[in-house]
């Protein structure tokens, strides 16, 4: 099956909730229906052991639990998971939004404060605390110059393809995007999440599952603002280019100047920012 394949998700109740609201309109008020996004909190936990709880949109958890695993330095590489599966209550029976990963090499919880931050996380935190690009830098290289060139037509497409296949977003508003696309514009792969790096680590972990990792020749377009935690899980991936709709963050910046990854930022029609490592974007 194509890769293309695997972005295609349909509108289901585990993903979208309806909700009946009160609309006002100048004086005059009315009942209607509305969609929102689901949040439920998702438990991974390493030999049953609980690790971290992540505020997530439901679908793709065990993409989600893999790609969190790998960009937070848990995992090495894919083949350490022997597999992820549902944990089970007492009398054997899979707990609902609860995650347990089987490791080749069993270990006890990794070491949170290796990480400067405890393991909860919320749809928009992510990376709290680890603000040292320095130590980052030192244990992941930055990537090394490469052939990769996109046009800016190409780079003006993605928002494009990107709103199309917003399936969920397209009815509730309420969701982040990340989306993967080749260096000729082509998307590949898309994810919805109530967060942006939780959108990521899907894409991850897709990538993981299916044998198409690393990214190292792909283009990552995140709905939103872009923040240090995207810079650094496109690193770890791999991704030469990362673009956005809105701005990044001056930590953003930083970290993608350092480890050579080309920033496109307030991405809209046909204008953008293009950050750091412009030389990727030239009409060829």
């Amino acid at each position: 099956m194509a890769l293309s394949d695997f972005w295609r998700s349909s509108l289901d109740p585990e993903r979208i909730m309806r909700v009946t609201v009160t609309r006002w309109q100048a004086d005059t008020a009315q009942q209607r229906e509305e969609q929102l996004t689901v949040e439920e909190p998702l438990e991974i936990r390493i030999a049953n052991c609980p690790l971290v709880v992540i505020m997530r949109t439901p679908g793709h958890d065990t993409e989600l639990a893999l790609g969190f695993l790998i960009t937070e330095g848990i995992i090495q590489r894919a083949s350490e998971v022997v597999r992820i599966e549902p944990a089970l209550d007492g009398d054997g029976l899979p707990l609902a939004n609860v995650v347990n990963v089987v490791l080749q090499q069993q270990r006890e919880r990794p070491a949170a404060a290796a990480f400067g931050r405890n393991f909860t996380v919320s749809a928009s935190c992510g990376l709290c605390g680890r603000n040292n690009i320095a130590d980052l830098m030192l244990s992941v290289p930055p990537l090394a110059p490469d052939y990769i060139r996109v046009k800016p037509s190409t780079i003006y497409r993605l928002v494009a393809h990107l709103q199309a296949a917003q399936t969920v977003f397209s009815h509730t508003g309420g969701l982040h995007a990340a989306a993967l696309f080749t260096i000729h514009g082509e998307l590949l792969l898309l994810r919805e999440d109530v967060g942006r790096h939780n959108a990521v680590d899907k894409l991850i972990g897709h990538g993981l599952l299916h044998n198409a990792y690393p990214y190292d020749e792909h283009i990552l377009l995140v709905s939103g603002r872009t923040s240090f935690e995207i810079i650094q899980k496109a690193l770890l991936a791999r991704i030469p280019c990362v673009a956005a709709i809105s701005a990044p963050s001056s930590l953003a910046v930083e970290l993608a100047q350092e480890c050579g990854i080309t920033l496109v930022g307030f991405l809209r029609g046909h204008a953008m920012n293009v950050y750091t490592h412009a030389t990727r974007v030239e009409e060829s």
